[in-house]
């Protein structure tokens, strides 16, 4: 088939590299144009490689992205991962218009951060969506949900770069089929199911070590490996990414005070929250680097009977 890509980062180059891998047609690649003094989009430098058109628009709004796509006369539009807004007088364009990429299960956790929410909230389960795109955000009709479950140990890093990531691009082939050979259907989205999330930024990352430890340990894997949940040492920030949990139920009783670095071995250090502890595989304090437990202990920078997030 003869497609257009609208798309950028690995995800985009990923999808881009397994039409072209089967024997499809790109006829041109839409992505964003990077900011001043920013690295080109791994999307965009894939496309150039192999000879595939790249346009960069501010907007997708404008007559100029329009008409470009329409000249390349494809028979399905691709998106990719796109962060810009893309009105239905551009992706009805293609012949068999535009399918869409989302990695939650929609109407579930619409917007831009669906896969840190529903791991942060203890979800046992999250997947992936191909949709048509229509003007409200990811609000358009479901061509195809593949799920996945959540463990208790999984993080954001597990669930999307282990599972979502190359399930979606199988999927955008799969439903990209489907649409071009008449088979596809288009249910529409239950409203009354929907949820919308914002962006999980620092501001949601923060750790209360006041809440149940499960609570604590869920923001933390949802976080990890990025926004990457933090507190303070001593007016320091100190991300915490690795780490587990352990509930009252494994050690009797609940010692030291709510956020205090009550136990420290060689290679980790635990962490008092309601009902329980959390203990710290691996973190970063400050400016410097991510390191493992072991590392920042040695350093002197981690004790006992520090209070963390005052």
């Amino acid at each position: 088939m003869k497609i257009a890509i609208v798309g950028q980062q690995d995800f985009g180059k990923a999808v881009l590299e397994a039409f072209l891998a089967r024997g499809d047609t790109v006829a041109g690649v839409f992505c964003a144009p990077e900011k001043t003094g920013a690295r080109p989009d791994v999307l965009k430098v894939a496309a150039q490689e192999k000879g595939v058109p790249v346009f960069q628009f501010p907007g997708l709004k404008g007559p100029e992205a329009k008409d470009a796509l329409r000249k390349l006369d494809v028979e399905i539009g691709i998106m990719a991962f796109v962060l810009q807004f893309a009105p239905q007088d551009f992706v009805s364009i293609p012949k068999h218009g535009t399918i869409q990429y989302h990695p939650s299960l929609l109407p579930k956790y619409r917007g831009p951060s669906s896969i840190n929410w529903p791991i942060s909230r203890g979800e046992v389960k999250t997947g992936l969506t191909i949709f048509r795109p229509t003007d409200g955000l990811d609000e358009g009709p479901v061509i195809l949900q593949k799920e996945t479950a959540i463990s208790p140990d999984d993080t954001l890093g597990t669930v999307y770069f282990d599972r979502l990531f190359p399930m979606g691009v199988q999927a955008m082939l799969e439903a990209a089929d489907l649409v071009v050979a008449g088979k596809h259907r288009e249910l529409l989205q239950d409203e009354s199911q929907a949820t919308y999330e914002g962006w999980f930024r620092d501001g949601e990352a923060r750790i209360n070590w006041a809440n149940h430890v499960d609570v604590v340990h869920n923001l933390i894997r949802g976080c990890n490996p990025a926004p990457g949940a933090w507190t303070t040492l001593d007016g320091a920030k100190l991300q915490v990414f690795d780490c587990k949990k352990f509930p009252v139920r494994t050690f009797g009783t609940v010692k030291g005070k709510i956020g205090e670095v009550v136990e420290c071995t060689a290679t980790r250090f635990k962490v008092t929250a309601q009902g329980g502890r959390i203990e710290v595989l691996r973190a970063k304090l400050g400016d410097g680097k991510k390191l493992a437990a072991a590392d920042l202990l040695a350093s002197g920078a981690i004790k006992p009977g520090q209070i963390l997030g005052t």
